[in-house]
């Protein structure tokens, strides 16, 4: 019986061959753009949840009181990891830790390892990185012990195993023991390194006494708790415990800690507070969505194209009724050609896949690995995709066309009748109302992130070269020495520049009311080149100048806008000569420069103090000349090597790295405008088989027609009318929905793009034009038909 099934299924979708392709081929994409969002989606949400412990795993974090502010982080004072560990028999283990960059030299090799995390000896205890070789409990438990990952190790031992080697840390070459090789950090970790070094090497080395010093915000903390503790009757002890500990210097320090516990495995997409690296949940749900939509659009194709055809298969249902076919059988056969088409579009959704795969995680930015083709559990997952929707999709068609009356069909008075007319309209509608949806879309995502790549930052990032001395010694006569080169128009010294993190500083600001104020300000270190350079503007005061060498690099600092506003001043002229105590410096503010985005669009400008510094600028920025690059580039290469032997030579262009920072919203843009195109394309598959069997079924009007004068134009009108009012109507339904989604979505930028009415009118139009050039393909062709031709076939 499934034998009979399958080969008469196969011998009517051979017969109706054109409307199986647009089936098999609006299926296919469908179901490959589906499982492509599966398996984005899937990673995703994978994010830290391969830790065995992940459940117990939870992330300290600190909200900071001060009376200016409350200050949002996802760092610790290094004290409370350890004090915490001591006063709660519920934390089975703590690790702190800590991103830096060293200089590693084995021999004549030498890189700088910019992925640098220091962490505690319970490292591998708490987390499940694989420690390949050494002992996980004592890799890190010693001063200046370093654990590579496989692919860093390889740089300096080759196949030589590394443990009890040593290698030499930083410019000044601090000896350290290889303690271990650990596998490369996997992709949906979002703590990465490719070495680790132990955290005793701050603590008791670089650092000593940092542990003492509760005012000292920089560890990320993680806690391990026991079996069974509840997180939240946790926290809830903390304030007892921050009284106990720290309230006097709190008080004394007007900054006042409030702890909080974040779940590992939510940091990644629902922490606000941020990490070494951050997703989107909004993310998660748009792609969700989509992909349920573009599986509608799929079946709405299908669902439409087979009952639409139901006035062709109503005389073969007909006879079969007659000679005893039952109506669960003849059921059973449309659902089973559903299915083997489905099975079909399987096959071929497997073969794109695979094929296309590469460019997805290039769009993506993920590490999604070819072996999951070979893996049966995805494959079930495509697999039962496919078979789901042929069966979903293949339901209503079969209990339509197997309820045909054989009487009526046979005496030829059958026809689909108003509801299976209105059935199909209306899914036009929900189709074309989420291809409109998705285009208005597309073309809001297109203009934030154009918005965000084009907005004045307030300051001035082009032709700007930046290298990191990673604190040598030789950066002062490197920068005096590429001065002259032909092509470096000037160069500048910090210890940030806009994109990059930068100090956040205890400081008291003299308000209006004439009281020092407390607030944490974000701390820029310049040299007296820096504002000039970077055409940062003053809009109060003067800039720093060497003409007041003495009190500048002593005594003078300047604020931006937002952070005289944050002390109460109605104007910048009114900050200029207060009083500010900083990190051990006293003096007075001698200007105000003009707010500039030294973050990303998605944050709001913050308040920003700067002062001159001479020494311990290890940024490098160099302004250059567009023309002849390569040569200018090659003598600043020269002039590294001679002056600073002992790093490697590496460079970025500002513009560039600042851009980095929208890596992510590119990439959702590129893959929703690539869904969205899919999408469009599927929809408009459906509409050609529908126009074309309209047109059919029209034949003999149109030949009618045509005789009595009909000219081309109004053919073509006529067949095309009834659809553009179904797309009209999708408009309608479309703009509202649309505006509410985008809307939300743009509330994750601190700088954003009003939704103007032009959006709207573009999409209606471009969905008019879509809808009508796929039209018009068959309804022209029918048009120009020769009249006598239709009217004999008929």
């Amino acid at each position: 019986m499934l034998k009979n099934h399958f080969k008469i299924a196969l011998r009517n979708l051979w017969r109706h061959r054109i409307f199986s392709f647009i089936n098999i081929t609006g299926l296919s994409v469908g179901i490959t753009a589906c499982f492509f969002i599966f398996m984005y989606v899937a990673f995703e949400l994978s994010y830290d949840k391969f830790h065995t412990k992940a459940d117990r795993i939870y992330r300290l974090v600190t909200d900071i009181k001060t009376p200016s502010e409350t200050i949002t982080t996802n760092v610790t004072s290094w004290a409370f990891a350890p004090n915490i560990k001591a006063d709660f028999p519920e934390v089975e283990a703590y690790v702190r830790t800590s991103g830096g960059s060293f200089l590693v030299r084995k021999g004549n090799v030498k890189f700088q390892e910019e992925r640098t995390l220091f962490a505690d000896s319970n490292f591998f205890k708490v987390f499940d990185f694989n420690l390949i070789k050494g002992n996980p409990k004592t890799a890190l438990s010693a001063v200046a012990n370093v654990v590579f990952t496989e692919t860093a190790a390889k740089k300096y031992f080759g196949n030589t195993d590394p443990v009890g080697q040593t290698v030499l840390l930083s410019g000044e070459g601090i000896p350290a023991m290889v303690t271990g090789v650990m596998k490369d950090m996997p992709g949906n970790s979002q703590i990465k390194a490719d070495m680790l070094v132990s955290m005793s090497t701050i603590t008791q080395k670089f650092n000593k006494g940092i542990e003492e010093q509760w005012g000292n915000y920089g560890a990320t903390t993680y806690l391990l708790l026991k079996p069974g503790v509840n997180a939240k009757t946790l926290q809830a002890k903390f304030p007892a415990f921050v009284e106990k500990r720290n309230g006097e210097e709190s008080r004394k320090r007007q900054m006042f800690a409030t702890l909080s516990l974040e779940p590992l495995k939510d940091i990644y997409l629902h922490s606000k507070r941020g990490g070494q690296e951050v997703g989107s949940i909004s993310n998660v749900y748009i792609f969700s969505i989509v992909a349920v939509f573009i599986l509608l659009i799929a079946c709405i194709n299908f669902i439409n194209l087979t009952t639409a055809r139901s006035v062709e298969r109503a005389k073969e249902v007909g006879i079969r009724k007659v000679v005893g076919a039952a109506k669960g059988e003849l059921a059973g056969q449309f659902i089973g050609e559903s299915v083997v088409l489905c099975l079909i579009a399987f096959v071929i959704t497997v073969i794109l896949s695979a094929l296309l795969l590469p460019l997805f995680n290039q769009l993506s930015g993920k590490i999604i690995s070819e072996g999951v083709f070979s893996n049966p559990y995805y494959i079930v997952i495509l697999l039962g995709i496919s078979v789901s929707i042929g069966f979903l999709a293949g339901i209503y068609p079969a209990i339509v066309l197997s309820s045909f009356k054989p009487v009526m069909v046979l005496k030829g008075r059958f026809s689909t009748g108003t509801k299976g007319n209105l059935l199909r309209k209306s899914l036009v509608v929900a189709q074309f109302s989420i291809s409109i949806a998705l285009i208005i879309g597309t073309i809001i995502v297109y203009n934030q992130m154009d918005f965000m790549r084009n907005r004045d930052l307030g300051f001035s990032k082009d032709q700007m070269l930046v290298m990191d001395s990673n604190g040598d010694t030789g950066k002062d006569a490197f920068q005096q020495s590429i001065r002259s080169i032909p092509g470096v128009k000037s160069v500048a010294l910090s210890s940030s520049v806009p994109g990059g993190s930068n100090n956040g500083a205890y400081s008291e600001i003299e308000n209006k009311k004439g009281d020092l104020q407390i607030a944490n300000l974000d701390l820029y270190f310049v040299d007296f080149d820096y504002l000039n350079q970077f055409k940062i503007k003053m809009i109060a005061g003067r800039p720093f100048s060497r003409d007041f060498i003495s009190t500048d690099t002593a005594q003078a600092m300047i604020l931006n806008e937002e952070a005289v506003k944050l002390f109460g001043y109605s104007s910048p002229q009114q900050a200029i000569g207060r009083r500010f105590k900083q990190w051990g410096r006293e003096g007075k503010i001698v200007g105000v420069m003009k707010d500039f985005h030294f973050r990303s669009l998605q944050e709001k400008i913050k308040p920003l103090s700067m002062r001159v510094e001479l020494g311990g600028l290890n940024l490098v920025s160099v302004k250059v000349d567009a023309k002849n690059l390569p040569a200018t580039l090659a003598a600043i290469e020269s002039k590294w090597k001679q002056v600073i032997p002992n790093r490697p030579f590496s460079y970025y262009f500002l513009d560039e790295f600042f851009d980095r920072q929208y890596r992510s919203e590119q990439r959702f843009g590129k893959l929703f405008f690539n869904f969205a195109i899919l999408a469009i394309a599927i929809s408009c598959l459906g509409l050609l088989g529908l126009a074309s069997y309209s047109t059919y079924q029209r034949t003999r009007e149109i030949g009618i027609r045509k005789v009595l004068g009909a000219s081309t134009p109004g053919i073509v009108n006529m067949l095309s009318k009834d659809f553009m009012k179904l797309v009209s109507i999708s408009f309608v339904i479309a703009t509202p929905v649309a505006w509410y989604f985008m809307h939300k979505w743009l509330q994750d930028f601190a700088y954003r793009i009003d939704i103007h009415w032009w959006v709207f009118a573009i999409s209606g139009i471009l969905a008019m034009v879509i809808a009508l050039t796929t039209i018009s393909f068959q309804a022209i062709k029918a048009a120009i038909a020769n009249p006598v031709k239709s009217l004999r076939s008929e």
